[in-house]
């Protein structure tokens, strides 16, 4: 899907994270038929272990690393830098379009290993756009944990059933 159109340099057909929400959100916008090929190019292009990039690799523009002074972190920031908060909007558009709740749980395995790194207990801004995808900007971002914890809900296996206090009374 185009990122732009009718712009004032006309349609952008450049890879961003953007097309998810058009199947994501309660009200999807995008046609059924298109959800499979649309999700299959994000899950390819720009689904990292700790989010989805903004902007896909092999773009003119994509930078691998968010780090330098305030000019060199800011153009990267939207150009390849993998953003975490956006994992949840791909998890929601992937159960629509059919994936199992297992894979899709699986696809939040590296939050696990995450939690005990740097902010401990929380979830990164922002994390590099290629290997290691090491962790940038704030360390504890709250749009992130919730997105993540989200995801989790989400994911759950609905065949467990909790053991909390009042169940067993």
């Amino acid at each position: 899907l185009y990122d732009i159109v009718d712009g004032e340099a006309g349609d952008d057909p450049s890879l961003r994270p953007n097309q998810i929400l058009t199947m994501s959100l309660r009200y999807p916008v995008l046609q059924r038929d298109r959800w499979t090929p649309v999700l299959a190019v994000v899950r390819d292009k720009l689904l990292t272990p700790y989010g989805l990039r903004s902007l896909a690799p092999g773009h003119r523009d994509y930078k691998t690393m968010y780090f330098g002074d305030l000019r060199a972190r800011d153009a990267a920031y939207h150009q390849g830098t993998v953003w975490a908060w956006l994992i949840g909007h791909f998890i929601d558009a992937s159960l629509k379009a059919g994936v199992a709740r297992a894979e899709c749980r699986r696809m939040l395995s590296a939050f696990d290993m995450h939690l005990a790194d740097d902010g401990i207990g929380t979830i990164s801004e922002i994390f590099d756009a290629d290997p290691p995808y090491v962790p940038r900007g704030c360390i504890a971002q709250a749009w992130s944990v919730a997105e993540v914890l989200r995801a989790y809900q989400a994911t759950k296996d609905e065949t467990i059933r909790s053991t909390t206090a009042h169940e067993n009374e």
